[in-house]
């Protein structure tokens, strides 16, 4: 029963001046509001900041290991012995056409001098180049029914990494951040660690955000022992005195930012990660700290797997520093140092994978030891493979008919190989699966639905996936 008299603390206002004295608090609150607000205006939320996915998500990051050039998958993980008895003839009709650069329509098919043997408790076939990578074969699910639409490598580059055969589009490292951000607001959510022998084909379009906004793009680390440049703070000038500067910076460049202005909002939010990275990056990029078992894991501080191993190290340190999307490239500047083996495919072949094959293995070996293998995707593989027919004698052409690509890690169910191509390694004839295949299984284990990561572009919700993609589901 509720009393008649009323509580002590809700004695009615006598007096002007007693409820204004009262109401101080109210008046307080609306005035910090007001404050709050215009701050908030000055200070726009940061662009990649965590998202929660769609879907329940398996994975957290994506480590892509790009063999640039194009792989042959008959040297590596699809061996073809019917393709070993018949080298040195023509192509039998009942395989049907193909469409090659360079290629002449008299040319033999080659044969391979690679030899396959069966590893691990799932007994899958893998080739005397990656003796390294076979060791870790439970892990991997071996897809060996790829294929794309472009034999062209600029082409295949940008449908690789967009989806599409022509440059513009946003790469999947750009489309997995705008729709996950980063975990991390002291590094980028997208890296690209490009090989030191330079650029390739498709170049710089084929890891850009293209129509998404700035914030989004790519930052590229250098070769070397110095992958960012100008980390340490500039002599003589104090923690406090750099703060003080880059609060002033920021604030003369949001005082009329528009809600629009996506390019100047993403250079203001490189202004901040570049101070952020000067206190933090410094200690994960540098692998001294690492053990020496550690190094010796990846191969750093040999030849030839010196460089292409520091750069798989320093991935798994930014996977565990909240980095999103890394890119491993091995392979740059002309065909013959990339995986583009036109001439000699023993020749280029042996010389790619011992770069490449104990750094892959060490840093699958070295993310499942610590537990990030199940919340990290890894994808292998490069923009097509190389055909069954020999050029200039010795040699493989590009081959988008059918190639190997292999994902381990980030839920995926490894120890098995899925699809197939024919007999000679010609074409995807068992469960094709397509790059728009590839991306949305990647964005299934991350937890993003296709439908729903959109981009208004020119009229039209874009994707990552263009139309549609199906989810390689024997192996998720």
């Amino acid at each position: 029963m509720y009393s008649e008299r009323p509580f002590p603390h809700s004695r009615p206002t006598r007096t002007r001046r007693e409820f204004i004295r009262d109401a101080f608090c109210g008046f307080g609150g609306l005035a910090l509001a007001s404050l709050l607000h215009a701050e908030e205006g000055r200070n726009p939320p940061h662009a990649l900041a965590p998202r929660a996915p769609h879907l329940p998500a398996k994975a957290r990051s994506v480590i892509f290991l790009y063999m640039a050039g194009g792989p042959s998958h008959l040297e590596s993980f699809d061996p073809k012995p019917l393709l070993n008895k018949l080298s040195g003839q023509k192509r039998p009709a009942e395989f049907g056409e193909a469409k090659y650069q360079f290629v002449k329509k008299d040319a033999k098919l080659l044969g391979t001098h690679r030899t396959f043997r069966k590893y691990g408790q799932s007994g899958i076939e893998v080739s005397d180049l990656f003796p390294h990578i076979a060791t870790c074969v439970d892990d991997l699910a071996v897809i060996r029914s790829c294929y794309g639409d472009s034999v062209v490598h600029s082409a295949a580059q940008y449908e690789l990494f967009t989806g599409r055969i022509v440059p513009g589009a946003p790469s999947m490292g750009s489309w997995l951040t705008y729709g996950l951000g980063s975990e991390s607001d002291s590094l980028p959510a997208y890296v690209v660690m490009p090989d030191p022998d330079g650029a390739l084909p498709a170049g710089q379009p084929m890891y850009a955000q293209g129509f998404l906004p700035a914030n989004y793009q790519p930052t590229m680390f250098r070769s070397g022992e110095k992958p960012v440049l100008n980390l340490d703070l500039p002599e003589g000038i104090s923690m406090q005195e750099r703060k003080r500067t880059l609060r002033l910076i920021r604030d003369l460049n949001t005082a009329n930012l528009g809600a629009e202005d996506h390019e100047f909002s993403a250079r203001i939010n490189a202004y901040d990660l570049a101070f952020k990275m000067q206190t933090e990056a410094p200690g994960v990029l540098d692998l001294s700290t690492e053990p020496q078992e550690t190094l010796d894991l990846y191969g750093v501080g040999n030849e030839p797997t010196h460089d292409y191993g520091r750069r798989c190290l320093m991935a798994r340190r930014l996977v565990e520093n909240g980095v999103r999307f890394i890119c491993v490239v091995s392979g740059g500047g002309s065909g013959k140092l990339t995986w583009d083996a036109h001439d000699d495919i023993e020749e280029n072949h042996l010389r790619m994978a011992r770069q490449t094959d104990q750094p892959v293995a060490g840093l699958l070996k070295d993310l499942k030891r610590r537990g990030l293998l199940d919340s990290t995707l890894v994808l292998w593989g490069g923009e097509f493979g190389r055909s069954p027919e020999a050029q200039s004698g010795r040699g493989r052409d590009h081959h988008n008919l059918g190639f190997t690509m292999w994902m381990a890690g980030g839920g995926i169910r490894g120890g098995q190989v899925v699809g197939a191509t024919d007999a000679i390694g010609l074409r995807a004839v068992e469960r094709p699966y397509h790059f728009r295949d590839v991306h949305t299984t990647i964005l299934h284990q991350l937890g993003l639905d296709q439908h729903k990561l959109t981009y208004p572009h020119l009229g039209r919700d874009e994707r990552l996936t263009f139309v549609e993609g199906m989810p390689i589901r024997e192996i998720i």
